[in-house]
């Protein structure tokens, strides 16, 4: 049977049989990666594929801050100047880490609801993450204003505020990204055809958190 004229044909010619090879993953792994060796009409793997690649690329930035924060607190005798207590992990930053690391799964719940067509479920979860985000943002501030040094206090100054300053605009522009796709969610059936956007964003999200769980360590416990 001859294909139709307005049919797009994709053919891999990748020496890489990617498709064997994203057989053989596990199901949640699957749907960051586009089926059929990048059909033209697998829009949403080709998406999330996309957006993959965005976030190892600033896997790598925050990885070069990581090694260069590393390097400096080793090669530096004196890293606390005189007076300065540095930061500590205090119950109200404990919370902050709690209330974020904890959005990450109620924003898989959102999106698992909206999978499932329960429409209200997810705007409310959705909601919900978009707040506790919000919370960790106001915390952050909170913090920032009663530590006792500040950006030019010495390396312990630059690299704290440099380093939570860059994953603190990272938490707001995933905010602002999950209120976007909540004002998507109340367009009357604007997801019933697949919301990409959502499983980006929750992706992103998830990005977020894992990133504050390794500048915690290395700030706070460290």
């Amino acid at each position: 049977m001859s294909s139709s004229p307005n049919t797009r044909i994709h053919v891999d010619e990748s020496p890489i049989d990617l498709e064997r090879l994203r057989q053989k993953l596990p199901d949640w792994l699957k749907r960051f990666l586009p089926s059929g060796g990048g059909s033209h009409e697998d829009h949403h793997g080709k998406g999330m594929f996309g957006v993959t690649i965005f976030l190892l690329s600033e896997s790598i930035v925050f990885l070069s801050f990581f090694f260069s924060y590393i390097v400096l607190r080793l090669t530096t005798p004196k890293w606390l100047p005189p007076g300065v207590s540095g930061p500590i992990p205090s119950t109200f930053v404990v919370i902050n880490t709690i209330i974020l690391l904890s959005s990450s799964v109620v924003i898989q719940l959102a999106e698992r609801a909206l999978s499932r067509h329960h429409l209200n479920k997810f705007r409310l979860l959705w909601l919900m993450t978009a707040l506790m985000g919000t919370y960790f943002l106001i915390g952050q501030g909170i913090e920032w204003k009663n530590l006792d040094f500040g950006l030019r206090t010495g390396l312990v100054g630059a690299t704290f505020y440099i380093l939570t300053g860059f994953h603190g605009l990272h938490v707001f522009s995933g905010v602002i990204l999950q209120v976007i796709m909540l004002v998507r969610s109340l367009l009357p059936n604007n997801y019933n055809n697949g919301h990409f956007g959502v499983s980006a964003t929750t992706l992103f999200w998830h990005f977020v958190d894992v990133i504050w769980v390794i500048l915690f360590s290395l700030l706070y416990i460290w």
